[in-house]
């Protein structure tokens, strides 16, 4: 099992300050802060179960920080083949299958994939092995990134060179256990030697600036991602430089290059990022791109706005590219619990399929596009990429189909393209909140003011009133899950950094204060806003590898997060009886004194989801939060039919208490003639001009607010909570249900 090691500057307590706004690119207009010294520091609290090898480790004293992050290539590498044997030779965990997409046949075709395990599947010192339908092995390379609590494995990358594939064939692989050999990582000499040239061009105020990936390489400028006899993948990365060898400030080109052994093969991954946090001027950037692999130009692109810290993504191959698809298994990766029990009954249409691939086109997919995304987060309305992951994801996780795969991919490679991308030039990872307490997107600039340091920690004004204007806004409140499932089933390194670089800045974007600097609360937020950067957090923390420092730190800020809601909540003698938060912005409806039960919905999925990753700290607020659905759907006083209702009144007056019983709001919320209808009676329906036992909100659209309700609705059911099974009874058998063949992302269901 690899150590996890953890570096940090300081955690300092906040003062308290106002609210306001800064620019886009930052605020207070200081220059970079230096590294903060150690103030009064913050107790880290007690590390909460989270799943990894060795639980959410306390933040510990400062330590000193690493230029570059060697601990990556600390990955445990573990080879196995059909010849060795051990007491579990055989066992098969999971298999995948492998399509030919050619009407040629294949030869020694390579191929790596990530692999998520359940719990215990696949114990320390055992490996997989290939196992072919006919019963031939071949070897596999194991890349273990994370482990669960007990030492198994958790997600790992997996390498073989396959046997043969028929022209248009699709064969199913085994992963079947064996015994594991540990293997040292290679060096790119050989792939040098054989040939290998990439480099980026960038034209800008027709001055050139270039980068090559082989001599980065040559010169050891690298860290390792994956290593062994079957395939090697080293990270490389430099500042593009002009003629005289003058870095430019902002832009910066990343490599990945994955090298296959013997095969004179290699995938060629190229980043150009515009994302550092502190460097001086931020702005857009146009400039022309080209792009050469092999001596051959692979991409340009005149005149392409780089908008400020944001970065965009491609992927070429040297030496052929493979014409594989590669389809995991759905019911084993539901089964793990890394993500949620989507119903797999439902079977996503052609029509549906063909949508995706035909509305894949134009600017939306070229750098800084949004792909399938709404590219204005803050837009309002059913949306199918609001949801713990979005529908595009959802409907590749159920069909494994290629076109599904092709848009829940490439919309993760434009997450790049929010400005939500700030990279600490000290760690080269994602800036963090514990690194520095006081940055902020949202406060002044004194906000920003570090007490130990007596130095703020804004970010750089934008270089010009207009240089940092982007159509591309982010928000919390409507974020996609971009990245988690694409990183789980591909294991590449620039997804795994996507997923992070999201939930820090939904951790340090708010105001240090309210936030609790150190701590990343993300408590201030609207309530559906605190929901998405749950879910998004817990998977960071989930999937993070071990070896990675950031594990630490996203299992810190979890733990954080959880404590404040269950002292706020679960262990608060004061707390309302209906299960519902009330702080923050809650109240927005009806003069403060309604909220919105589908933004709290939205808070109990993520809650539930997060325990499904591990966090089982989390089970009683889940516990407690299932209250709330299951009460308007059984409560006394109540009626099913409106459970899923817009608002939901909870008081007389913005100062008034809470109601002590659903039955209490439900009839606040309605008009006496309503109340005295039968539930779900003829009469009712007649009123609402619904059919008989047809919800209100929208029951047959996979958006609408019953749609919205039903992951929480499935993850009340498993906290077991009284009353969660009728529930969920009632829920199944309304008579309208919507068709999530289009938009499966609210498809959630019971595991019991």
């Amino acid at each position: 099992m690899s150590t996890i090691i953890f570096f940090k500057r300081t955690r300092v307590i906040a003062a308290t300050f106002g609210y306001a706004f800064l620019t886009a690119c930052g605020g207070g207009g200081a220059t970079a802060p230096a590294a903060p010294a150690s103030g009064s520091a913050a107790t880290a609290p007690t590390a909460i179960t989270s799943g990894s090898a060795t639980g959410a480790p306390a933040v510990p004293a400062s330590a000193p920080v690493a230029a570059t992050d060697p601990t990556l290539s600390a990955t445990i590498t573990v080879i196995s083949g059909g010849s060795v044997t051990s007491p579990v030779a055989g066992a098969v965990v999971t298999d995948v299958q492998i399509e030919n997409l050619t009407a040629s046949e294949q030869l020694r075709t390579p191929v790596t994939f990530g692999q998520v395990f359940a719990q215990g599947d696949l114990k320390a010192g055992e490996s997989l092995t290939g196992q072919s339908a006919n019963g031939s092995t071949f070897p596999l390379q194991l890349d273990v990134k994370t482990t669960h609590s007990d030492g198994s494995v958790r997600h790992a990358v997996l390498s073989a060179s396959l046997p043969n594939i028929s022209a248009s064939q699709t064969i199913t692989i085994r992963l079947a256990k064996t015994a594991t050999t540990v293997r040292v990582a290679t060096a790119p000499s050989a792939l040098l030697a054989a040939g290998f040239t990439a480099n980026v061009n960038l034209t800008l105020n027709g001055q050139r600036y270039t980068v090559s990936a082989d001599a980065l390489l040559k010169n050891g400028t690298y860290k390792t991602w994956l290593s062994g006899p079957v395939v090697n993948e080293w990270l490389a990365s430099a500042p593009l430089q002009d003629s005289a060898g003058v870095a430019h400030p902002h832009l910066t080109a990343r490599f990945a290059i994955r090298s296959y052994t013997g095969l004179n093969k290699a995938k060629v991954d190229v980043t150009i990022e515009n994302n550092w946090a502190y460097e001086p001027a931020p702005q857009n950037f146009t400039y022309d791109a080209q792009i050469v692999v092999g001596g051959q130009t692979v991409y340009s692109q005149a005149t392409l706005t780089h908008v400020n810290h944001a970065r965009w993504r491609k992927e070429f191959w040297w030496g052929g590219t493979p014409q594989l698809h590669i389809k995991h298994n759905t019911a084993y990766l539901i089964a793990s619990k890394a993500v949620p029990n989507y119903d797999q009954s439902v079977v996503i249409p052609e029509n549906a399929l063909t949508s995706l691939a035909n509305n894949w086109n134009g600017t939306k997919i070229a750098p800084m596009g949004a792909g399938a995304a709404e590219p204005y987060m803050p837009t309002t309305g059913g949306r199918r990429d609001i949801g713990l992951l979005p529908g595009w994801a959802v409907s590749y996780l159920l069909s494994m189909d290629k076109r599904a795969k092709l848009v829940a991919l490439g919309t993760a490679d434009l997450a790049g393209s929010w400005s939500s991308h700030y990279r600490d030039k000290i760690t080269d990872r994602p800036v963090s909140p514990i690194d520095f307490p006081y940055m902020t997107i949202f406060g002044n600039a004194i906000d920003t003011v570090n007490p130990a340091t007596q130095k703020a920690e804004s970010f750089p004004l934008c270089a010009t009133p207009t240089g940092c204007v982007t159509t591309n806004v982010h928000d919390t409140a409507h974020q996609p899950g971009f990245a988690y499932l694409p990183y789980l089933v591909t294991g590449d390194y620039y997804y795994l950094e996507e997923l992070q670089f999201w939930a820090m800045w939904n951790s340090f974007s708010s105001n240090p204060d309210y936030r609790e600097n150190v701590k990343g609360l993300i408590i201030s937020d609207q309530v559906r806003g605190q929901g998405w950067s749950l879910r998004t957090l817990s998977e960071a923390a989930y999937i993070t590898p071990d070896a990675d420092p950031l594990k630490s730190q996203f299992n810190y800020l979890m733990s954080n997060n959880l404590d404040w809601y269950m002292k706020s909540y679960v262990n608060n003698p004061a707390t309302n009886n209906l299960g519902v938060l009330t702080h923050s912005y809650t109240f927005s409806y009806d003069n403060g004194t309604s909220l919105a039960p589908w933004m709290d919905d939205f808070f109990t999925s993520a809650v539930g989801h997060a325990i499904e990753l591990g966090f089982i700290s989390a089970k009683p607020l889940l516990v407690w939060k299932s209250k709330f659905p299951i009460e308007r759907m059984t409560g006394t006083g109540t009626c099913w039919i409106d459970a899923a209702m817009y608002s939901m009144k909870l008081r007389d007056t913005a100062t008034s208490p809470l109601y002590t019983s659903i039955g209490q709001a439900y009839a606040a919320s309605h008009s006496a003639g309503f109340n005295a209808l039968a539930c779900a009676s003829s009469a009712m329906a007649s009123a609402l001009q619904l059919q008989v036992g047809e919800m209100i909100g929208y029951s047959s659209s996979g958006t609408g607010f019953p749609s919205n309700m039903q992951p929480a609705l499935a993850y009340s059911v498993d906290s077991g909570r009284i009353g969660g099974d009728t529930a969920w009874s009632i829920f199944a058998s309304r008579s309208v249900k919507p068709d999530y063949t289009a938009g499966p992302q609210f498809a959630i269901v019971p595991r019991k």
